[in-house]
């Protein structure tokens, strides 16, 4: 039987409770049942993200893959539908599925990410390529982007409203608008929905792959937005922020073929959003103190930075 690494354990039940707990007792079990099934055998140390690990294997053949397995969640739902529509274009490549045991065989891929390259616009013209060849059209039954239009309207007015912050009336406006103007008329096109750097992961069979997809449909431009705002590290070491913001959204837009104001936009609005989420939950490396005060003054100065065309 594979261990479960104790991390992994502690945070699944800090996160879900009594069902996180009741998930984690039966999943040595499901890795042994789906190794036998798909005929693979164990092949280094368990690995593990965020929601779920994944088992380093061998195939029947000899082929190198790896087996994940989440816990199960709305989240998690779409990962393997946008895996078989890019059919291994921009990300790696699906083998086998489970969705009853939200598992998957994928190809195997280093475990260095595009978040370990220290030139900033490398990292940024990488996602955007990989974000460009990842936009194809998508397959019937992915959850719309647009259908959230109402929900994050509703929510920004609420946090506006209720929260004390130092957002100007016409930052929180310009984030309403961009839901008016784009959220709501959004194309069909597959999107990976969490771009990040730690998300894009070296690879053999191309110089860089996509891992971890949500699989939604929406605007290409609004992956430039998710991935702006998980550049807050770097960002915050820059001399001039606006500056560093704007000229990611240059280098991220003509990458990924993407109009530079459409991404300008959906950035400014994850911007905000973050602002809020910030003062609500605070964030996943900050959840109280000093560091998150930083953090949510940042999302704030960011979220100034982009309501205005440079």
């Amino acid at each position: 039987m594979i261990e479960i690494p104790e991390a992994f354990s502690r945070s699944t039940v800090e996160r879900e409770g009594e069902s996180g707990a009741a998930w984690l007792g039966g999943l040595a079990g499901i890795v042994e049942e789906l190794l036998g099934r798909w005929e693979c055998v164990p092949d280094g140390k368990v690995m593990h993200g965020g929601v779920g690990i994944v088992v380093p294997v061998r195939r029947r053949d000899g082929g190198a893959a790896v087996l994940k397995v989440s816990f199960p969640h709305p989240g998690n739902v779409h990962e393997p539908d946008a895996f078989a529509a890019w059919g291994g274009r921009g990300a790696v490549l699906l083998y086998e599925r489970d969705d009853d045991r939200f598992a998957m065989l994928l190809e195997r891929v280093r475990t260095s990410t595009l978040a370990e390259v220290e030139d900033g616009d490398e990292v940024v013209a990488v996602a955007g390529r990989i974000s460009r060849r990842l936009a194809v059209p998508a397959p019937p039954g992915l959850p719309r982007l647009r259908e959230q239009a109402d929900v994050w309207e509703e929510r920004l007015r609420e946090d506006a409203e209720e929260l004390t912050h130092a957002l100007p009336r016409r930052v929180v406006d310009a984030a309403v608008a961009t839901v008016h103007e784009l959220g709501r008329v959004q194309p069909d096109t597959l999107v990976h929905g969490d771009l990040h750097a730690g998300n894009i992961l070296r690879a053999d069979r191309e110089p860089w792959l996509a891992v971890d997809p949500k699989g939604y449909a929406g605007d290409p431009a609004c992956d430039g937005g998710t991935l702006l705002k998980s550049r807050a590290r770097t960002l915050l070491e820059a001399d001039d922020l606006r500056r560093a913001a704007h000229r990611a959204l240059d280098v991220f837009a003509e990458a990924a073929e993407v109009d530079r104001e459409r991404v300008r936009r959906w950035a400014q609005f994850h911007a905000v959003q973050a602002a809020f989420w910030g003062r609500r939950h605070g964030f996943r490396i900050a959840r109280s103190g000093p560091l998150l005060d930083r953090f949510t003054e940042f999302a704030d100065r960011l979220a100034e930075s982009l309501t205005e065309r440079p």
